[in-house]
């Protein structure tokens, strides 16, 4: 990275619904503030993606079976039934508290299922089908658009273990290496590092959620002056099973 990192909201973004053309809302806003240089990574919240691709469901639409009525507590049980469709399997539950591992592998709350910023009172938005896809499709059409060359990250919410409050982590990657390996160099002191990897695409992640928050309309922005360096994807991301000590 070089000694200054700036983190630039895009404003102006309208609601987007299925089929829109985000990259050309991006770069649009982009342009009022000087335009997208080569090497900037542009952050998108995973619910501005997931309403374009389609990925917004209407609870009256669905029809709730007995185990997720079952494990719905206090919850609507159509919204636990979707729950339970997008999940691999329950990794913890508290009903109405569900904490699951999605099909793409992210454990997390509800499995991404989420009634904020929806398109109503009876309607929730799920994650994308394959974030990864979400950003290299936005990629490609930026390059197309404005002629940089920049990475794309699809952000979302997550809470972690043994940490109160949810910071913004990458789900989908392009364009970028998300994690920094550290193991084998050498730190001040001549101590071989063994184990340190950086998860670069997490920390951007959660420094353009600074500018864009959860209430402010604001669902993407810049993050300019981290060095970029190979490619990679969110999957790179997720912790093998056999090393994970909280499941």
């Amino acid at each position: 990275m070089t000694r200054e990192v700036r983190v630039i909201p895009l404003t102006g973004i309208p609601e987007v619904d299925e089929g829109d053309d985000l990259a050309a809302l991006l770069v649009r806003s982009a342009d009022r503030i000087g335009g997208l240089e080569p090497g900037d990574v542009v952050v998108v919240a995973q619910k501005v993606v997931s309403k374009l691709e389609g990925r917004v469901r209407d609870l009256t639409e669905i029809e709730p079976s007995k185990r997720a009525r079952a494990l719905a507590g206090g919850d609507d049980p159509r919204r636990t039934e979707l729950i339970l469709r997008e999940s691999r399997r329950i990794v913890r539950e508290r009903p109405p508290l569900l904490i699951a591992e999605t099909r793409h592998g992210f454990v997390c709350a509800s499995a991404g299922v989420d009634s904020s910023n929806a398109h109503g009172p009876h309607t929730v938005v799920l994650l994308p089908v394959d974030p990864d896809a979400s950003a290299r499709r936005l990629r490609e059409r930026i390059r197309e658009l404005a002629s940089a060359e920049v990475g794309v990250i699809v952000s979302d919410s997550f809470g972690r273990p043994f940490r109160l409050g949810t910071t913004d982590v990458a789900l989908g990657v392009s364009g970028l290496a998300p994690l920094e390996d550290l193991r084998g160099q050498r730190d001040s002191t001549g101590y071989e590092l063994q184990t340190t990897q950086i998860a670069v695409a997490d920390e951007i992640a959660g420094a353009a959620e600074l500018v864009m928050g959860k209430t402010r309309g604001i669902p993407a922005a810049i993050v300019r002056g981290v060095l970029l360096q190979g490619d990679g994807t969110g999957q790179d991301l997720l912790m093998p099973p056999e090393r994970d000590l909280f499941r």
